[in-house]
Order: C-alpha cells, then sequence, then structure tokens
C-alpha cells in the first residue's frame, strides 16, 4: 500500500519543496513543469476533494484556492505535519490510498499528485474498484504520476538514467511499481470509468477518469 515508503518520505519531507523546485539535477525532468502539472489537476478537480498522498501540501493549496473543500491522507507524520502548517484550512489525517477513513460527506473529486505509482498493480485495481464505490454519482479521478506509453518507452528512460549517471532515478525505476498506460486504462474501464490521458512531462502524465453514469 505504498506504507513501505513512509520511512524515505519522513527523510524527505524538510526538503521535498526544493527538491521539486528542480534543485536536485537527477529529479529536474521529473519535476519539470510542476507548477503547471499541479494547476492542471486542481483545475480538473470539483466539489469535494479526497487527496491522496498531499505532502507538503502544495496540490492542496490549489485545489483550496479554487474554492473546493479538500480532504487529505497522508501516511508520512513529518509530513503531515508540514502541510498542516502551511495549509491549516484542508482537513488533513493518517491512512495511505487503501486504507483512510471516508469523509462523511459525498465525494465528488479524488486527486494525487506524484503517488499513485506506490501501489502494486493488484493494489491499483483494489484502489480503484474502491474509488468506484466511494465517488458521487459524476464523480471523477484526477491524478498527475508517472507512468510509461510502452515497454519500449520505459527501457528507454532507464538507459538514459543509466547513460547520465542518474542511479538514485535509476533505482526508483526500477524498483516502484510504475504501469504502463494500457494497463492503468484497462483498470479503469473494468470498474466503470471513461479515462484520458494526456503527457505533461518526460515522466508525467495527467490522468482524468470520470464515472460512467449508471
Amino acid at each position: 500500500m505504498g506504507r513501505e515508503f513512509i520511512h524515505a518520505f519522513d527523510q524527505w519531507a524538510d526538503s521535498y519543496d526544493q527538491s521539486v523546485a528542480g534543485k536536485d539535477p537527477e529529479y529536474r525532468e521529473v519535476f519539470y513543469n510542476y507548477d503547471k502539472i499541479l494547476s492542471e489537476v486542481a483545475e480538473q478537480g470539483r466539489g469535494t476533494v479526497l487527496e491522496f498522498g498531499p505532502g507538503t501540501g502544495n496540490l492542496s493549496r490549489k485545489l483550496l484556492a479554487r474554492g473546493l473543500k479538500v480532504y487529505g491522507i497522508e501516511p508520512s507524520k513529518n509530513m503531515r505535519k508540514i502541510a498542516a502548517e502551511k495549509v491549516p484550512e484542508m482537513v488533513l489525517a493518517d491512512g495511505d490510498f487503501l486504507s483512510f477513513r471516508v469523509p462523511e460527506v459525498p465525494v465528488d473529486t479524488i486527486t494525487s499528485s506524484y503517488a499513485f505509482h506506490h501501489l502494486t498493480h493488484a493494489e491499483k485495481e483494489l484502489a480503484i474498484r474502491n474509488y468506484a464505490s466511494l465517488l458521487a454519482e459524476n464523480g471523477r479521478i484526477v491524478f498527475a504520476d508517472t507512468l510509461f506509453d510502452s515497454e519500449f518507452a520505459r527501457q528507454q528512460i532507464q538507459h538514459e538514467a543509466k547513460e547520465n549517471g542518474y542511479l538514485n532515478l535509476l533505482k526508483d525505476l526500477q524498483t516502484e511499481y510504475y504501469p504502463l498506460r494500457k494497463e492503468l486504462y484497462g483498470l479503469f474501464r473494468k470498474y466503470g470509468f471513461i479515462p484520458y490521458f494526456r503527457q505533461m512531462n518526460k515522466y508525467v502524465w495527467l490522468i482524468v477518469a470520470d464515472k460512467k453514469k449508471a
């Protein structure tokens, strides 16, 4: 459920905002156009939003700025502490993609940025199945995350990371659960969503999946 990464995120919390600002050359392309990507996710949100993995609250602030009610689910204690200070108006709780307290109000949008890849394929399927039941009528999922258009694209990205000497990035690419686009498409369709994909940078795609009307 991604909780094996909590220790790493607790350690990363204090420098996370520097990383997403492009300060780390290894991950500069991963976070290229970061602010624009988050703005696009926020623009696709509507109504009451359940945000998984808000981290330090960067996407949360953009959602709130649009007048949306945001419930944040964050497993990292250190990330939650920073987010609570930066975005005090967000309702924030411990939890993860699969284990969380459901808001007492209907949820219109489920969002996440740079986090869904922490789940295995089986966990992604379980999450999407759960969200199909949780979302209100006409609800939608809006994710920004790394995925690959094909297996060839995955291998090419890994080769480039190795050639550049980006060994930390290469390790992430080889050990995290980055899906192929067709895999996610299949999961969304299986549980009654109509998905749309748009590549935002070399690594990250915008994923919007609308729940089909019953």
